[in-house]
């Protein structure tokens, strides 16, 4: 096959990237469609670069090196970028190559000037930008200069930027190809940047144009502010024009240099409103072709624009697609269950068909439809009160679409607002036995389902688990779970309410919920610690688990003294906890029973900070302080004008929270016991695949639905090019934060706290357990990384229960999400650990080892000196 090393841009489209790299695809791609204009050039395609990089053994050592460096090694980086550099620079360009650059310059005029400008295989993809990693050289003149920036640019894929970044995104050095655009030279009164969604809010109604004199050059480099407008419908909305004192002007001899403007110039818009809206329009021509939105460089030329490149917008949060073109506003499923990491399209099916609503998936993340609630009054009083007691954010955001007027359409309050915003029905008696006999209908249930799907294969195991679904939304509506749920919350809040009011008490109930019996959650952590009790009497144990990395350490232990023992506790402790995880409403993350080397730092934390028999002391000790602070708090109410009555009401809702609170857990603590026996049953499926040789691997099925797994259980066949590109897609979710509140226009709403009673520098958040701590703060992102000390206070994204082991070794709690019925203010509260959650970046502004000051009661965080 004779290798094709110059390609004219009208030859080209954007289904070409792996020949002519990203940007000249895109170029191909824009000069096709109608009413575009782009400037006429040529691409040297990725096979000359190939060529090249063939003509240079020494090169490969390199890259072997270079992908093996540690991605913040910057002096290595720069030193084993440069080298490569400098070698292909060095290379000279074969006469055939230089031959075919030279006729595709003839045709446009060699003594024309030129934009020379790289094009990697990784650029603007719908997934990563790589924007400014590479270079460009403007106004070149000459074939001896055309062809020496042609080989810069192919040595610009080794720019120090550029492999640090494809280092942290997992990019293969080799895997990545150079072409290079050759392009004709566009002199513009006018040059900017139109952005066909809004860059800051991710309104894809709103389009954002920044604009300044002469070459974009001088808008790119930061030189000048430029002129900002926004257009919506047609229309300018907002224009700030900016003092532009300098632009950048091509030279006719080449380059490119800044000059002064003009004083009375200086304060004139660098565009019309009309050629702004204008320019709009072009640029929902080119969203159009290429199906989302896209950041675009343009320049004006005498009145006329000129589109010199188009790529997507990575950074913007994908909307929920749905079928109507009607208005809808979406609030995160993730920021109430803890759990803002993506999912994997099956975490993300099998969710959709246990849950008790509706749910979208975007980003790899879920999200309600909460329109029609919004739409009701009624319904919407509802839905803004639990809004608000459980993530203060999240109603701001919703009080934010409220206040626009027009977004949410207006619905009588006798329409479909669905249920009240709580789901509850009458209250009920405090009785043990409620909890009692739901938790016994709810292991009934888990072990039928474990007996009955042990012979189930084929085909015949999606139809059960099908009806399985079925029984596990059955069990988590039963309307007598629901109101044992809602007894203990609105208990206390009934009494956090009403004993500030009676006694200026702040967060009372937290004390009031110290060791509340039942709670399988904080029970898990205290189990932990029994765990530990057994072990530590065994140094050689000990010392084993402080070297193990493998999950088939259990096996080992029986060789050692004390080991048989050790083994048993943790076996025990998996039998009862094993189906647990981080981010476990995902069902395809590994549980511990998969994967027990996660909770070996956590026993040899517990074995180093605490005595034996911590456990059974640290719930005698709450239990013992949640009653002194009932019976002070009685006295007290006694007291006041109608006090024995007021005694008497807070008894009862006392008794009621302490009854119910700790079964809140339970359900989240049968969905997972359920998941795990799902994905067990569909990984052995997924193994008879694999042995068919239908899939390379069992985990490929995580990147399929629940519906596609079915079809290929029973097609045997499968497409492998779909798992890719979900696999793909997963990785990038990563890069995006999910928003609390999102609108079909994609603008992401953040919320905000209302508030002016912190002192200044503190960080706001909700308090969910009262008391102030001062400690260390120990920024964990990942569970099995933490390595705690004495007075430790945690400080992390998110927690789900999985966390709760490590919540018996600190003092304190902060988390960027969570809201005051979420799982970290829970065990927070049972455990007496003061907690402040949604403290928006809490991770990025509190640095690892800074002295921190927690309000658990006023919900603030100060960083000390």
């Amino acid at each position: 096959m004779i290798e094709q090393y110059v390609l004219d841009l009208q030859e080209v489209d954007e289904t070409q990237v792996a020949v002519v790299g990203g940007k000249a695809a895109h170029l191909g791609g824009l000069s096709r469609i109608e009413g575009i204009r782009v400037p006429a050039g040529f691409c040297v395609t990725t096979a000359a670069f190939r060529r090249i990089m063939a003509e240079a053994p020494s090169i490969d050592d390199r890259l072997d090196q270079l992908s093996r460096l540690n991605p913040d090694d910057r002096e290595a980086i720069r030193t084993l970028s440069a080298e490569i550099r400098r070698t292909i620079e060095g290379i000279a360009i074969p006469g055939d190559l230089a031959a075919a650059i030279t006729r595709a310059l003839a045709q446009l005029g060699e003594q024309a000037a030129y934009a020379v400008r790289s094009s990697a295989t990784a650029e603007d993809l719908p997934t990563a930008s790589f924007a400014g990693q590479q270079d460009t050289y403007l106004n070149v003149v000459g074939l001896a200069a055309i062809l020496q920036h042609v080989s810069r640019c192919w040595a610009s894929l080794f720019t120090e930027r550029a492999v640090t970044y494809r280092l942290r995104n997992g990019f293969d050095h080799r895997k990545v190809h150079m072409a290079v655009v050759v392009q004709q030279m566009v002199f513009p009164d006018a040059a900017g940047i139109l952005f066909t969604a809004d860059p800051v809010t991710g309104n894809r109604k709103v389009a954002t144009v920044d604009a300044s004199f002469g070459l974009g050059e001088a808008l790119v480099s930061g030189l000048v502010n430029p002129d900002v407008f926004r257009v919506r419908d047609g229309e300018v909305i907002a224009k700030a024009v900016a003092a532009k004192q300098r632009a950048v002007h091509a030279l006719p001899a080449g380059g490119a240099q800044e000059v002064a403007l003009d004083p009375q110039r200086q304060e004139q818009p660098a565009l019309t409103d009309a050629q702004v809206v204008r320019l709009v329009q072009l640029g929902r021509r080119i969203e159009a072709h290429f199906d989302r939105p896209q950041d675009i460089e343009w320049c004006l030329v005498d009145d006329d624009f000129q589109i010199v490149q188009s790529r997507p917008i990575t950074t913007l949060y994908p909307i929920p697609a749905v079928r109507d073109t009607e208005n809808h506003v979406y609030v995160s499923v993730g920021h109430q269950q803890m759990m803002t990491d993506p999912m994997k399209p099956l975490g993300v099916s099998v969710w959709q068909l246990t849950a008790m609503a509706p749910m979208h998936e975007a980003g790899g993340r879920l999200f309600v439809d909460v329109t029609r609630r919004l739409a009701s009054p009624a319904s919407r009083a509802g839905l803004l009160e639990m809004a608000g007691r459980g993530d203060p954010l999240i109603r701001d955001a919703l009080e934010t679409v409220l206040d626009r007027h027009d977004f949410v359409p207006a619905l009588p309050d006798a329409g479909p607002g669905g249920p009240p915003a709580s789901g509850a029905s009458a209250p009920i008696e405090t009785d043990p036995d409620i909890v009692t006999e739901l938790i016994e209908r709810s292991q009934a249930s888990i072990a039928a389902l474990r007996r009955d799907i042990r012979t189930k294969t084929g085909p015949a195991l999606f139809d059960f688990l099908l009806e399985a679904f079925q029984e596990h939304k059955r069990v988590l509506s039963d309307p007598l779970s629901m109101q044992a749920i809602m007894a203990g919350m609105e208990a206390t809040w009934w009494l956090n309410d009403q004993l500030r009011e009676w006694l200026g008490e702040k967060n009372a109930a937290d004390t009031l919920t110290l060791s509340a019996p039942g709670n399988v959650t904080s029970e898990m952590g205290l189990a932990l610690l029994d765990v530990a009790d057994v072990i530590r009497p065994h140094p050689e144990v000990v010392a084993f688990l402080q070297g193990v990395e493998d999950d088939g350490f259990l096996d080992e232990l029986s060789k050692f003294a004390g080991g048989t023992e050790a083994r048993d506790a943790i076996e025990a402790y998996l039998d009862r906890y094993g189906m647990r995880c981080v981010g476990e409403i995902d069902i395809t993350r590994p549980r511990w029973r998969e994967r027990p080397t996660t909770l070996v730092p956590l026993i040899l934390d517990n074995i180093k900070l605490f005595e034996p028999g911590a456990a059974e002391r640290r719930f005698e000790q709450g239990r013992q302080e949640a009653q002194k602070k009932a019976q002070e708090v009685l006295e007290r109410l006694r007291a006041l004008p109608d006090g024995e009555q007021k005694a008497d009401e807070t008894k009862r809702m006392i008794d009621r929270v302490r009854t119910f609170i700790g079964y809140r857990e339970y359900p989240k603590y049968g969905i997972v016991s359920r998941y795990f026996v799902y994905k067990q049953a569909l990984l052995e499926e997924a193994e008879r695949l694999v042995q068919a040789n239908v899939l390379p691997e069992k985990e490929d099925i995580f990147y399929l639905t629940f519906q596609e797994l079915h079809d290929v259980v029973r097609s045997n066949e499968v497409d492998d090019k779909l798992i890719q590109q979900r696999k793909d897609a997963f990785r990038s979710y990563h890069a995006l934060t999910p928003p609390r509140v999102l609108t079909s226009d994609g603008e992401a709403i953040a919320g905000a706290y209302r508030r002016n009673d912190v002192p200044t520098g503190a960080l706001i958040g909700l308090p969910v357990s009262a008391g102030t701590i001062e400690g260390r703060a120990r920024v964990i992102l990942d569970m099995a990384q933490a390595d705690l000390e004495p007075g430790d206070i945690l400080v992390t994204a998110h927690t789900d229960p999985s966390w709760t082991p490590l919540f018996v070794a600190i003092t304190g709690l902060v988390t960027e999400v969570g809201g005051l019925m979420t799982h970290g203010a829970v065990i927070a509260r049972e455990y007496g650990l003061p907690a402040v959650v949604g403290v928006v970046d809490a991770t990025r502004l509190i640095p690892d080892g800074q002295r921190i000051r927690v309000h658990g009661s006023d919900g603030y965080v100060e960083i000390l000196p």
